[in-house]
């Protein structure tokens, strides 16, 4: 079976302290259920803490995608400002779907989801997060079913469609430029972002390379070593002595090969490209913070423009000037809780990028030591294993 352990940088597992409060989580166990377009994979979620909001020590729940799904939607919702860590994508092929591997890669990215989630300071102590790791089944799907105010109805997808198309509509007919956020520091923050997404899919591409060059030489090798052994049986004598020992450190390192090609694929490529994905998450949120930029900036402008009006109403038409001021002042408190919106996200993505420069630094760095000693021993075992054939070679050639 293909390793999937993390290290405790990216999945903090680490038994607390005696006393000290303590949350550790495990995603395991996947398993198959039903059958045809029905079936999916379930994982067992094994919860462990001496918190006291959490009910009792240890709980085991079975969770399927859609239910951490839901844990995603649901944070990313209400806390708008935070980094909420990425889910892996579907696999909507149907062969790759249940595959050994992906399957493994899957439950593997899962259980860093939730344990990035445990080492937030904030989102680990959100009711939803205890759901998920707490509730029964049936309790589990009431939760999921639940509206949550995003999208109660299918008429709020035409109505979305038709907001967004009105918008579109007149920004090209000149009605309406996009209003945006425009600051030194913003802009060197999103063009970090940007180029840091580039740079990280570019290396995640190169690391699926090398896995698969190395599975590609480890194959070459088996079938080279079957092939040697055989030529060897038709030399007979000193000649099918040797060739077969050539052939079994062939197939010996075809073997270390597969072993380091699946080593790079869970220690190596999977990290980067699940900070691909962190990257992702990190622009949602400034399509966030975009949104309440927008909103502080539009409430303000009608503000403003109101508050001109209403100076004017006061000496040329005193009877509106009540009805109108009572008006300013429901449209002041909303463009002030706007701006506290817009300021408060500001605030927690400073904090939340100081929080993934460190990680990243930890889990990158982890990931090229893996890499940079695995190479290092398959280069030497590569090394001995030809050494020690070498002898028993140059005796054949100068016999």
């Amino acid at each position: 079976m293909i390793s999937a352990e993390r290290s405790q940088s990216q999945s903090p597992r680490s038994p607390a302290a005696a006393g000290a409060p303590f949350l550790t989580i495990s995603v395991t166990d996947p398993v198959k259920m039903g059958t045809g377009v029905q079936s999916y994979i379930s994982y067992r979620v094994i919860t462990k803490t001496n918190l006291p909001e959490f009910e009792g020590q240890e709980k085991i729940v079975i969770r399927r995608y859609s239910d951490f799904e839901w844990l995603h939607d649901r944070l990313a919702e209400k806390y708008k400002g935070i980094f909420i860590p990425p889910l892996p994508e579907k696999n909507a092929v149907e062969k790759f779907r249940f595959s050994k591997e992906f399957i493994e890669m899957r439950c593997q990215a899962l259980d860093l989801f939730v344990n990035r989630i445990a080492s937030h300071p904030e989102l680990k102590q959100t009711e939803d997060f205890r759901i998920f790791l707490q509730a029964d089944e049936e309790k589990m799907d009431r939760a999921r079913s639940y509206e949550t105010g995003i999208f109660k109805k299918p008429s709020d997808f035409l109505q979305m469609f038709k907001d967004v198309q009105s918008k579109v509509s007149d920004v090209v007919l000149g009605k309406e430029k996009p209003v945006e956020e425009s600051t030194p520091e913003y802009e060197k923050l999103k063009n970090y972002i940007f180029e840091l997404e580039n740079h990280l899919a570019e290396a995640q591409k190169q690391a699926f390379r090398l896995v698969k060059r190395h599975r590609e030489l480890g194959q070459s090798l088996a079938d080279f070593g079957k092939a040697i052994k055989l030529l060897g049986a038709c030399e007979g004598d000193s000649l099918e002595k040797v060739f077969s020992e050539v052939g079994s450190k062939s197939e010996m390192l075809s073997v270390k090969l597969q072993r380091e090609a699946d080593n790079l694929l869970f220690h190596f490529e999977e990290p980067l490209k699940d900070y691909v994905r962190s990257v992702q998450s990190i622009k949602a949120t400034m399509v966030d913070r975009a949104n309440a930029f927008r909103q502080h900036f539009d409430l303000d402008q009608e503000r403003k423009y109101k508050e001109l009006n209403l100076e004017k109403l006061k000496f040329m038409n005193p009877e509106k000037f009540s009805e109108t001021e009572v008006e300013f002042r429901e449209l002041k408190a909303d463009s002030e809780e706007a701006t506290k919106r817009f300021e408060h996200i500001v605030a927690v993505m400073e904090e939340e990028l100081a929080r993934f420069q460190e990680q990243k630094t930890a889990d990158i760095g982890l990931a090229f030591h893996e890499f940079a000693k695995g190479q290092a021993k398959l280069a030497k075992d590569i090394a001995d294993a030809w050494r020690s054939v070498l002898p028993k070679l140059e005796a054949c050639s100068t016999s």
